[in-house]
């Protein structure tokens, strides 16, 4: 999944020690309540352009064969991607780019004059995520998604690489119901070697070329791949999965993936080791992109790719301050009236970070505690979603927690719808290496954020879309809702009585801002890794164990951090414009229900869909006025005869 990876895919693929589960998966219960997909009427030319998409879908599955089973289409025709791995060679990836090519000449030859207004969605959506994707494909170095969050331009590094996802994968995504299931998942297990020497053959490529990632990432990377080498060498999860759902199966599954693992997986791991560690050796502890060759020219495609705009480094890193001034403003008033009357905004969200009220207890029990506090927020919010949406879902999710030995790599949360059929469960993530990266003034923004109405409540709208729809992410859009969605829980009371949780949220958000700052501070203005730590610390009393993570990660995915608040921002506004077009007519859940059924898409895509809506509320109006008007009329004739 190094090149095609959306969120659902990205998250769907995790292990986990501890789970909380929300709602039953005996039915999939995320039909939208209220209004019928369109995808399949319409015009012959809506048929047409759909036949298109469909085809363009099933030849992105022969590429990524691991997302047709997170989505829970790897079956009848399809069933033989079960058995599959994606090739993440050279070689991999000009097929990848040579398809791509292919089918957006396909896409573009569609005439949209003639298409109802969802279909034309679509095409754009391909158009963009597939001409973007091409951009970056022709880049000298570089993991390319398609449609997809993560772009890095290193291949193998602390929170990228196979040796991350296809552990999760298989333990997570990959079904075991029947001997042919556990046989598909050691001829993938086989196929886990040629991955890993995929990405070194790459790894090796970029070295040649100059391209060594910073010294603090590479320590992190020969850590974590060391510790998957271990873990393998000890059975671990790739062969006690297998074997824990296997039982009863007649077969030697055991011996089968332990002799793969020990054989082959472990001395591909090393290789990864071996070159890892022989770019140790002459890496530097310069962050950003400004010091790698053609990082200029990656970094402002990266940024292209994460906020869908045309947005530079300046404009970014401008925002970033703009936005943070205006958040604090409203933080100022609230700790003023808590009593906190002096230091800056940071210095004073510290000092109430430290106070044991809003901590949790350590170690296992404080994660008890993280976790049931979590189930309650969410039980609280749900009841909540028919005040902000007309078109209701069911998610079937759960919450789980990392597993520990992701953690030191990992954010302190993400989460994702599960599979289109709901045998695979979204899923919140949350990172419990130490109960200290949590406090009970953010943790509920947090949940919100990545569950309901955050990640897990948008990825169910997909379901009804076309597959191509279902594939396809945009950075901005998915992390911009996620953020709404914060703000929405707001908006519904979650802070009511409780202060020092606006504050949380409120933090939450200026934390955004400040990864626009921090982000374009780092590859374009040659900030260090420490100033990055140092900003979010200072400026926003944010929580330096979770911090130092996050700046690791702004290093090795340029740009991704700055899709949050520009998307957040873009949502805003859409929204003051309908209101203020509106008026009295303008109803937050129809607006919030256009957002979400028009899917995930590029900003400029979002404005036409608000737009759409805008002028069919319009035209409601003038219809209404026209036949109130007209019985006026009728009614004064009558009179008058």
């Amino acid at each position: 999944m190094s090149n095609f990876i959306n969120r659902r895919s990205a998250v769907t693929g995790l292990v986990a020690a501890t789970a909380v589960p929300l709602w039953s998966a005996t039915a999939r219960g995320s039909a939208i309540a209220r209004g019928a997909s369109t995808t399949r009427t319409g015009t012959a030319a809506d048929a047409a352009a759909l036949e298109v998409l469909d085809d363009t879908a099933r030849n992105l599955l022969q590429l990524f064969p691991e997302s047709a089973t997170s989505l829970g289409v790897d079956r009848g025709t399809d069933a033989r991607l079960r058995r599959r791995l994606s090739d993440r060679s050279a070689a991999g990836q000009r097929a990848i780019a040579a398809r791509l090519r292919r089918d957006l000449a396909k896409i573009e030859a569609i005439d949209p004059k003639p298409l109802s207004h969802s279909v034309k969605t679509s095409i754009e959506v391909v158009r963009s995520a597939y001409a973007t994707s091409l951009e970056g494909f022709a880049l000298p170095y570089g993991d390319i998604t398609v449609g997809g969050w993560r772009n890095t331009p290193y291949v193998v590094i602390q929170n990228v690489g196979a040796y991350l996802d296809v552990p999760r994968f298989l333990d997570s995504d990959h079904p075991i119901d029947s001997p042919p299931d556990a046989e598909a998942y050691l001829e993938r297990l086989r196929q886990y070697p040629l991955q890993l020497d995929g990405e070194l053959e790459r790894v090796r490529a970029a070295r040649d070329m100059g391209l060594i990632p910073p010294a603090f990432l590479l320590d992190k990377t020969l850590a974590q791949l060391k510790l998957s080498a271990k873990s393998a060498s000890e059975g671990g999860v790739l062969v006690d999965s297998l074997l824990r759902r296997t039982q009863g199966m007649r077969g030697q599954w055991e011996r089968d993936a332990r002799a793969i693992v020990t054989g082959e997986v472990i001395p591909a791991l090393n290789r990864q080791i071996n070159e890892i560690e022989a770019a140790r050796k002459s890496a530097t502890d310069d962050a950003g992109m400004w010091a790698r060759p053609h990082g200029e020219q990656f970094y402002r495609w990266a940024l292209k790719a994460s906020t869908t705009t045309s947005m530079t480094p300046d404009e970014v890193h401008a925002l970033g301050f703009e936005e943070l001034e205006r958040l604090h403003s409203q933080m100022d008033v609230i700790m003023r009236g808590l009593g906190f009357n002096s230091g800056s905004v940071g210095e004073r969200m510290q000092a109430i970070a430290k106070d044991p009220r809003y901590q949790f207890a350590e170690g296992d029990a404080g994660r008890a505690e993280i976790m049931a506090f979590i189930d309650a927020r969410l039980r609280w919010i749900r009841k909540q979603m028919p005040r902000a949406f007309h078109a209701l879902v069911d998610p079937n999710m759960e919450v789980k927690r990392l597993p520990p030995e992701e953690e030191p790599g990992a954010p302190t949360a993400y989460g994702g719808a599960g599979s289109i059929d709901g045998r695979i469960p979204g899923k919140f993530w949350i990172n419990l290496r130490t109960t200290g990266l949590h406090s009970r003034f953010a943790l509920a923004d947090l949940a919100f954020h990545e569950s309901i109405p955050g990640h897990i409540w948008q990825g169910e709208y997909t379901h009804e879309m076309p597959r191509i729809r279902q594939l396809l992410a945009f950075n901005a859009y998915s992390e911009g809702w996620a953020l709404y969605a914060q703000q929405l829980a707001d908006e519904l009371g979650a802070y009511e009585n409780d202060p020092v949780g606006r504050l949380g949220y409120l933090q939450a958000i200026s934390f955004r801002a400040c990864r626009l700052v921090v982000d374009t501070g780092i590859h374009a203005k040659r900030w260090t890794r420490e100033q990055g730590v140092r900003f979010f610390v200072e400026r926003n009393g944010s929580n330096p164990l979770e911090v130092a993570s996050e700046v690791d990660r702004y290093c090795s995915w340029p740009g991704q951090a700055c899709g949050y608040k520009v998307g957040h921002s873009e949502i805003n506004r859409q929204r003051d414009l309908a209101r203020s077009k509106l008026g009295a007519r303008f109803d937050v859940r129809d607006f919030n229900d256009t957002v979400l059924r028009g899917g995930n898409v590029p900003l400029d895509v979002l404005g036409s869909n608000v737009a759409e809506y805008v002028g069919s509320r319009s035209e409601e109006h003038t219809s209404e006025l026209q036949s109130r008007f007209g019985n006026l009329v009728c009614r004064l004739l009558l009179e008058k005869k």
